[in-house]
């Protein structure tokens, strides 16, 4: 299996796997012409979102490229939209709602339960400024997190901050973890962040694509954790994790191949603290990108008694980012031949480039959801929601195939960094207790931005935070619909502020929204952490018109502020924000925000507007609005306490092994 080499004072492992002796292998699956069980009941088409950002027809003439900023240059998944030229769904052809109610395509909330863990909410009420005690888990495990990106080494949105944080919640309740992700030098200042970690001389050779790679890694022990760093040449170079100015890295596919094989090796090679993790692991996989671990685990080691007992979930962050890549490089991830069927995939014939096109491709996600022994999504609706032909990306019969082991878990937020009571970034200081510094951080922000400083003003945000190629990700956080609405939000007394990424086609309209509008709008390009901390405090309402969310994180980040939400009701927005009702609790009111629905630029501009009145005219309302945000409870320690059961579910069954 594995062979020891010595050689100047670093300890080398030599990687590979007798071909012989091998399980049967999986079947291929591709479209099968089944009943779907969750059908919205709309007619939907599939759309490509292409690069330029610009929707293409209605019609599927290729694979979408993956160049978003997390993501490699993969093929994936499609868009889905409403059938011909409603990329929008108009208010004339559908009854307006500024309120989730029940249509026709409504959720059906028994089906979601269905994906919860016993004592999962959204968000748990609770005073904000709690002091947690951490409470030791009932079951140690060891944990091992594989994932492309964890803060504050390597981030470019949620993904790494779930993964920054999450692990230290559990190592403080008892169990030892290990995070395992590449080592990027991009020759920015950013390298400094793996300043304290220290080579450990171990070596691992790995064999994959026609060739041996050899692997090293660097450890920092921080907050309880095991940081660990793969470092390979391949993660040297300028850019972020996944791509750089010019596009997506074109040998994705190999860097995070050599990721899964070397944390795989991990556990076995490392003496962390004097010991190895062991075979008796828990991996946690994140997104595709670490989607090879599972496959590896059930085709490379456990025919030869390795890691028998030990088991993987895969946590997906994004169904649309698959690792899709042309059937021809399988051989390149260093699996038996006879597991093709585990990633093989099929596109069907509409799906097809050409006639000649047999549409076969690997599909690293697609191994993984079907390796893995449980799957989590990062939100209950979310878990719905990729069941279903609107959500699924292709993948929903599978996804529906293993419904059983899927479940729904919201992500939680850094109740330490997005604190306004001690927050460095605002120039302010308030609480739940005394808020009334909010409107001092209101017009802090105002004279920044040098709009007219007018506290009565309701001030709206909306952050549409992109690394790499944008193209796909402004279609899912609905900036389109924005663009359409702007005129109209303009006409209110409000005033808009927008923090955008460096897209031409976007930064063009903010200029141009600016010069219109002097004292309304303003645009902030780039992505700034003191910035966003600074509009997070000083707005008054935050809009996210996402067409899908798996969970969101600005939304809770808002309500922790203060700040009121305005969201589509989608996946973790849905989760998260609670439709106020004024009338609730005997006129006393609920809610935490506004829930619109359709996904229309009617029904978005008329909960706006409404919760713009709002903030003018009903100040009590409001203010139970802000304390009922603030008293959420978003830290990790509720979401920990929802993994530990998965945890033991997982270890109930025996491991996937054909």
């Amino acid at each position: 299996m594995a062979s020891l080499q010595i050689s100047g004072g670093s300890v080398r492992f030599v990687v590979g796997f007798n071909r012989t002796s091998y399980n049967r292998p999986i079947g291929s699956v591709t479209f099968p012409h089944s009943p779907r069980r969750f059908s919205i009941g709309r007619p939907l088409l599939l759309r490509r979102a292409s690069v330029s950002g610009e929707s293409e027809t209605d019609e599927i003439t290729d694979a979408e490229r993956d160049v978003s900023g997390s993501s490699s240059a993969s093929l994936l998944g499609f868009q889905l939209a409403p059938p011909g030229d409603q990329e929008i769904i108009s208010a004339n052809t559908t009854k307006e709602t500024t309120h989730q109610e029940e249509t026709s395509d409504a959720t059906d909330e028994s089906e979601m339960a269905d994906f919860g863990v016993p004592g999962n909410r959204a968000v748990e009420e609770g005073p904000a400024e709690v002091e947690y005690t951490s409470v030791k888990a009932e079951v140690i495990n060891n944990l091992v997190f594989v994932t492309s990106e964890a803060a504050p080494y390597s981030k470019t949105g949620g993904l790494g901050d779930v993964c920054g944080s999450l692990p230290i919640a559990l190592a403080g309740r008892g169990h030892r973890v290990m995070v395992i992700s590449p080592r990027y030098l991009n020759g920015t200042s950013a390298d400094k962040n793996y300043a304290r970690a220290k080579d450990l001389g171990v070596r691992v050779t790995v064999h994959c694509f026609g060739g041996s790679q050899e692997v090293s890694f660097y450890h920092e022990y921080r907050d309880g954790v095991d940081w660990v760093f793969i470092d390979h040449q391949s993660y040297h170079r300028p850019g972020n994790p996944y791509g750089d100015s010019k596009g997506a890295f074109g040998d994705n596919q190999f860097r995070f191949t050599l990721l899964c094989h070397a944390a795989c090796e991990a556990p076995l090679v490392l003496p962390l603290g004097g010991f190895t993790y062991g075979e008796k692991s828990l991996f946690l996989v994140n997104d595709w990108h670490a989607g090879l671990v599972p496959i590896l685990l059930a085709a490379k080691y456990r025919p030869y008694g390795v890691y028998k007992d030990a088991r993987s979930i895969l946590i997906i962050h994004n169904l649309a980012h698959q690792g899709v890549e042309p059937a021809a490089t399988y051989s390149n991830l260093g699996l038996p031949s006879e597991w093709y069927g585990a990633v093989g995939w099929v596109f069907p014939t509409w799906a097809r480039t050409h006639a000649l096109d047999t549409g076969e491709a690997v599909n690293v996600l697609k191994g993984a959801i079907v390796t893995s022994d449980r799957i989590i999504t990062v939100s209950q609706g979310y878990a719905w929601e990729i069941t279903t032909v609107e959500g699924g990306y292709g993948l929903q019969d599978l996804l529906s195939s293993r419904k059983s082991v899927i479940n729904g878990i919201t992500n939680g937020i850094n109740i330490d960094e997005w604190d306004p009571s001690k927050d460095e970034h605002i120039p302010f200081h308030y609480s739940l207790d005394d808020y009334s510094n909010k409107v001092k951080c209101k017009m802090a922000l105002q004279k920044e931005l040098g709009l007219p400083i007018r506290p009565e003003c309701p001030m709206v945000w909306f952050h549409k935070r992109s690394i790499g190629f944008i193209g796909r990700l402004d279609y899912q956080k609905g900036i389109d619909l924005i663009q359409t609405a702007g005129p109209d939000l303009m006409v209110d007394d409000i005033q808009f502020v927008m923090l955008g990424s460096g897209d031409p086609k976007c930064e063009s309209w903010m200029r141009s929204m600016e010069e219109t509008y002097r004292d309304k709008f303003r645009g902030w390009v780039g992505f700034n952490v003191p910035i966003s901390h600074r509009i997070t405090a000083g707005c008054d309402i935050l809009l996210m018109p996402s067409r899908f969310e798996p969970c969101g994180l600005n939304q809770l980040y808002a309500m922790r502020y203060g700040t009121i939400p305005v969201v589509h009701a989608t996946g973790g927005l849905r989760d998260t924000v609670e439709n106020f009702n004024p009338y609730a609790e005997g006129g006393a009111g609920a809610g935490t925000g506004w829930v619109f629905s359709p996904l229309s630029k009617d029904s978005m501009v008329s909960a706006l507007r409404l919760a713009a009145a709002t903030y003018r005219e009903y100040k009590d309302s409001w203010e139970g609005l802000m304390r009922r945000g603030m008293s959420r409870n978003y830290s990790w320690e509720n979401a920990a306490v929802q993994y530990e059961q998965v945890f033991q579910w997982v270890f109930m069954d025996p491991p996937y092994i054909n």
